[in-house]
């Protein structure tokens, strides 16, 4: 497949289960002061997710073009040290604003990946946040990834947020283990790495508050779901490109 096709066969998955595609949002955010630049899908519904506005669908799915060259998110650091990592990229998103939670999100990211995109399930790991047991039973119990394969990492890792204020939440990753030839070499190589053997390539964050600014975290009107994956990333995958500069959104 083609970047395009593989974009928009995401976009028309979470189509086929009634989410409203939404175009990109600027990559300069409007009405939001605590950001230069828009950093992941969800900017342009964060005044959804906080109970502040509404809209005529409450899922939506979306390829937002975003920039991580500073503050929280910052990529700028990491481009040129690893094949992984961009200043500018697409996220591809689907969003529930109160509708579906863990379960549902949890379920339509591995049919996705596996079905869809036909990533075979034995490569494929997972990362949640270090007490989230519901998502580990998730995963676990009604997916069917073994639970040798289900890694918890802490705050750093696996709960997410926009900025340092703003909706958060913890979060649960997949990985691809993409063998031994991208690894490190070390005997203790293993999901957490910093080699490019493991790697993400979605992020299902369970947004359930909002933290102010001196860090105080308050329950979310409702509790809503915000995911994002690197196009790059996954086209370079499905593409079995070494990086994502070998790929032909990269490449003419």
């Amino acid at each position: 497949m083609t970047g395009n096709e593989i974009r928009k066969k995401f976009l028309e998955y979470f189509e086929k289960y009634d989410h409203q595609i939404v175009r990109s949002s600027s990559l300069v955010p409007q009405d939001d002061p605590t950001l230069l630049f828009t950093n992941a899908g969800m900017v342009q519904f964060k005044r959804i997710f906080l109970g502040e506005e509404t809209r005529n669908y409450n899922r939506a799915t979306t390829s937002q073009k975003c920039v991580r060259a500073g503050g929280k998110h910052n990529d700028l650091e990491n481009v040129g040290y690893t094949a992984r990592h961009h200043t500018f990229f697409e996220m591809l998103g689907n969003f529930s604003f109160g509708d579906y939670f863990k379960e549902k999100a949890v379920e339509f990211a591995w049919d996705l990946m596996t079905n869809g995109y036909g990533l075979p399930a034995e490569d494929l790991w997972v990362s949640i946040y270090l007490d989230d047991d519901e998502a580990h039973d998730l995963w676990n119990k009604n997916i069917g990834v073994p639970a040798d394969r289900i890694v918890r990492f802490g705050e750093k890792d696996n709960f997410w947020a926009m900025g340092d204020t703003g909706p958060c939440g913890p979060c649960s990753e997949i990985h691809l283990d993409r063998g031994e030839k991208y690894g490190c070499g070390r005997q203790d190589c293993k999901l957490g790495c910093e080699c490019d053997r493991y790697l993400e390539i979605w992020n299902l964050v369970f947004m359930q508050f909002n933290r102010d600014a001196s860090g105080k975290m308050t329950p979310l009107p409702k509790p809503s779901i915000d995911t994002g994956m690197g196009l790059e990333r996954v086209v370079s995958i499905l593409q079995d490109a070494a990086t994502n500069y070998d790929t032909d959104l990269m490449m003419p």
